[in-house]
């Protein structure tokens, strides 16, 4: 095998599938990067922890067809070092790379291509199973809708994202069961389809991730019986699909507060994390108070002592005392893309709705604690 390419085109297709490399990896060829030079002028990049793949393609000089899996964070660690020249690849055997750059010369130990899975090379695409979006509105609706996501090593539905397709809506939401994100973005859905898919949290939050370095402006959708296929014009993201019932999110978000705040998101936010401070590190709970147009945030550890931040705030119902993990809170608040922020309140137990004050289809549940 031997091929020449760009070191910036290298480095974005190492970072767009490195995300894929297994962490715990019982097998040590899954902490590797699959590398096959291709008839079309250009390298295959592939990783895989089984759960999760991504297949991307970068244009290269190929001198010497040839295939090899090298050390992800070795690679990488080399190849973001290296100036910002043409990078030559030369291997004589299966397991052995060595890589050429100006004076920087280096030698790496591999693993045999053939030890690959190679269920993860085989893609293969039914395009009556596909439709096109637009990435942009994808890519944000995930970002702010997708947080509130049970954690990933959770096997259950609530560590996926719920994302429904229809003609020209895309709507996404995400629950742990103490707080729930849904957001709705207009689309351009050619093929008119509409579909509901639950995926798995870290697929998408490491799509995310990758689309910094894509230029695509659409991106394509495959499903396929348990496995969902986001493809770019040179990338693959390949994951399973979680099935099952998704909680019906939209009947547990109240249609009117009797109560509502209107809040400086930035100085929420600010006050929010000073009086986080002194917050038991078990419990995370901050105390909200709502008074005439007032808010005063505190916290209170017996054995460290007590905080207190108060803002001006547009608020003129009766007073109100509530609790949060300030975790979600704050987490919502750098998810409104708005400066200010409506909080809709009940009683001191019931559900609190934080939404943009403006335009934007984006909401946020979270339930309180009680405060003792």
């Amino acid at each position: 095998m031997k091929f020449l390419v760009k070191k910036e085109d290298l480095y974005n297709g190492i970072k767009i599938v490195e995300r894929a490399t297994s962490m715990k990896a019982l097998q040590p060829v899954l902490l590797n990067i699959y590398i096959e030079t291709t008839e079309n002028s250009s390298i295959k990049l592939v990783a895989t922890d089984l759960d999760f793949t991504v297949i991307t393609e970068v244009d290269a000089q190929i001198e010497e067809q040839g295939k090899i899996t090298l050390p992800s964070k070795t690679l990488n660690e080399i190849v973001s070092k290296l100036g910002n020249k043409l990078i030559e690849f030369e291997s004589e055997d299966e397991t052995k790379v060595k890589i050429k750059c100006q004076n920087s010369k280096f030698e790496i130990l591999g693993i045999s291509a053939n030890e690959f899975p190679q269920d993860s090379l085989k893609i293969e695409l039914n395009e009556d199973n596909g439709f096109e979006i637009e990435m942009k509105p994808f890519v944000k609706a995930v970002r702010q809708a997708g947080f509130a996501a049970a954690g990933y090593e959770v096997s259950n539905l609530l560590s996926g994202i719920v994302c429904t397709f229809s003609d020209e809506l895309l709507e996404i939401a995400s629950t742990d069961g103490n707080r729930l994100a849904r957001v709705r973005e207009k689309i351009s859905n050619k093929e008119q389809q509409t579909t509901q898919l639950i995926i798995p949290s870290r697929t998408l939050n490491e799509f995310i991730k990758m689309s910094a370095f894509l230029e695509d402006e659409n991106i394509k959708i495959f499903t396929e019986k348990t496995r969902i296929i986001i493809k770019t014009e040179k990338t693959m993201t390949v994951s399973r699909l979680l099935e099952g019932q998704f909680p019906k999110y939209n009947q547990l978000i109240p249609s009117e507060s009797p109560k509502k705040a209107v809040v400086n998101v930035a100085q929420m936010s600010s006050a929010l994390e000073r009086a986080a401070i002194m917050v038991n590190e078990k419990t995370y709970i901050v105390k909200l108070e709502f008074s005439n147009n007032s808010l005063t945030m505190s916290a209170d550890t017996p054995e460290a002592g007590k905080s207190e931040e108060k803002i001006d705030i547009d608020y003129t119902s009766e007073d109100l005392t509530i609790a949060f993990n300030y975790k979600y809170v704050l987490e919502a608040l750098k998810n409104i893309e708005a400066e200010e922020v409506e909080i809709g309140l009940n009683t001191p137990l019931s559900a609190t709705i934080f939404t943009p004050a403006t335009e934007d289809d984006f909401v946020c549940l979270i339930m309180p604690v009680q405060i003792r």
